[in-house]
């Protein structure tokens, strides 16, 4: 697996802050604009799912499902900061991921936060 999967999320005019927690220091929150999101349903590709299903046999790290789940991560995540950014936030607050199996076969990601405008 390669080290790109975070590629593109800094591609933006003006970077918005993301983080797990309530606050960033030497910022004061100036106004909460809500809940942002993004959401992904994926599966994986027919060979992604062959080689994955005769690598469970034999147990271990299944590499060909972890690029599944970084892709489907990685693009939730671009959503919620596109949906951040189209409502003028600069920082997403309390970011979680969330993931279901929606079908057999395939599992909705959901990347979450609150969307904040900050000033130092």
């Amino acid at each position: 697996m390669s080290d790109t999967y975070r590629e593109g999320a800094v591609a933006q005019a003006a970077p918005i802050i993301v983080t797990t927690g309530q606050d960033i220091a030497g910022h004061r929150i100036v106004e909460y604009l809500g809940i942002v999101r993004g959401i992904v349903v994926r599966s994986t590709s027919i060979g992604q799912g062959i080689v994955g299903a005769f690598k469970q046999l034999g147990g271990g790290n299944i590499s060909e499902y972890v690029e599944v789940c970084e892709a489907a991560r990685q693009e939730a995540y671009l959503l919620m900061m596109s949906h951040a950014q189209k409502i003028g936030a600069n920082a997403v607050l309390g970011m979680r991921y969330d993931a279901t199996e929606f079908v057999a076969g395939a599992t909705e990601v959901l990347a979450y936060g609150t969307a904040v405008r900050l000033e130092r």
